[in-house]
């Protein structure tokens, strides 16, 4: 199990420096509505982590195991096209950088995160971590690691509970500590937004190529 921890900490780490969601977080902290619309999204972004990587382990875990000398092809293809979907996404990311002395452009929706209710920050915090192309792939891969570690029902529960816990720390975090200490945190928490807004295509297009090149050689390796 441990070793199985092991291989998916970078994707793990990968949907948890996802700028854009930490952004809407904190924009929700922010906001008029905090405590309620803040609760709503860290419940969906868990959620939607949860759910997307049971349901690529429960996937992964009725593909052929391959022979006894260890080599799982299919399971090389699906790595191999996951860490390439990953190396496009970044390529994607570094082209959208903004250039020196231009405003970087974030979606339109974020402007109305004033208005929004909870059942809305519910379903955002949930399309953000489950639907995002880019944590859909991580946790793919993550999913993939898991379902063909033949591991026993409890174990593959706690590892998908850990890998969640991580993942979900970046939003988890600032929402909790923000219920305890509000002002305390406007500071910073403003400052974190303004230099994630900035640096968003750059640090995503850096995490995305480093974990395609990972998944990749996962791939390979399970030749």
């Amino acid at each position: 199990m441990g070793d199985v921890i092991g291989q998916i900490l970078p994707q793990a780490v990968g949907v948890a420096i996802s700028p854009i969601p930490i952004i809407a977080a904190i924009l929700m902290l922010l906001s008029p509505k905090a405590r309620v619309t803040s609760v709503g999204f860290l419940l969906g972004w868990v959620l939607g982590i949860v759910i997307a990587t049971t349901v690529f382990t429960l996937l992964s875990s009725v593909l052929p195991q391959g022979d006894d000398g260890g080599s799982k092809p299919i399971q090389g293809i699906i790595q191999l096209l996951l860490g390439a979907g990953l190396l496009l996404l970044a390529i994607g990311q570094w082209r959208k950088r903004p250039k020196d002395g231009e405003e970087p452009a974030m979606p339109k929706w974020m402007q109305a995160i004033d208005k929004i209710t909870f059942p809305v920050a519910l379903g955002l915090g949930f399309l953000l971590s489950a639907v995002n192309p880019k944590n859909l792939l991580m946790t793919a891969g993550a999913g993939v690691t898991i379902g063909s570690a033949s591991l026993s029902g409890g174990d593959i529960t706690l590892v998908i509970a850990i890998f969640t816990i991580i993942a979900a720390s970046t939003v988890l975090i600032p929402v909790i500590g923000y219920l305890f200490a509000a002002e305390k945190l406007r500071g910073t928490l403003d400052a974190m937004r303004v230099w994630l807004t900035k640096e968003n295509a750059v640090i995503m297009a850096v995490l995305l190529l480093v974990i395609g090149v990972q998944m990749i050689g996962k791939g390979i390796g399970s030749f």
